[in-house]
C-alpha cells in the first residue's frame, strides 16, 4: 500500500518569471524557498508548513490557460482562516476575484486568477 503523507508540491508553468514572482511574491506575499539549480527557469515558494508552489517559466505558452476563472479546470486551492479577511485583503491588493461564501462544496470559496491564468482557490470555513 502506498502511504501518502501530504502533498509536497503544484508546478505551474508562467510565461513571464518576473511578473509571475512580483504577483506571486508582491502581492500574495508568499514567502521565496531556494531553488536548486536546474537547467530551467522557475521559482519556489513555501505555502504553509511542508508544501510549496514552484513556477517554471515556458516563454512558448503551450500549456497555458487563455480564458477566465472556471473552475472546473485545474487549480490549486489554500485553506485561509476567513472568508471575509481573505477578500478584504485581496480588495486591498486589487486583485479580481470571484466569491461563493455559501458553496455547496460544504465551504466558502474565492477564486482568483494569477498573471498567466492559473486558477487559485481560497476556501475557508463557512461565516468567517
Amino acid at each position: 500500500m502506498l502511504e501518502m503523507e501530504r502533498i509536497h508540491h503544484v508546478s505551474l508553468a508562467v510565461r513571464d518569471i518576473e511578473r509571475a514572482h512580483a504577483f506571486y511574491s508582491e502581492k500574495l506575499k508568499f514567502k521565496r524557498l531556494e531553488r536548486p539549480p536546474f537547467n530551467s527557469t522557475g521559482v519556489w515558494y513555501a505555502i504553509g508548513e511542508h508544501q510549496q508552489l514552484h513556477l517554471l517559466e515556458h516563454p512558448e505558452g503551450d500549456t497555458l490557460r487563455e480564458r477566465g476563472i472556471d473552475t472546473t479546470d485545474g487549480h490549486f486551492a489554500i485553506w485561509v482562516k476567513s472568508h471575509k479577511a481573505t477578500i478584504e485583503w485581496l480588495e486591498s491588493q486589487h486583485i479580481p476575484y470571484e466569491a461563493r461564501p455559501e458553496s455547496v462544496a460544504g465551504f466558502a470559496q474565492i477564486f482568483i486568477l494569477d498573471p498567466d491564468h492559473n486558477i487559485i482557490e481560497f476556501g475557508a470555513p463557512y461565516s468567517s
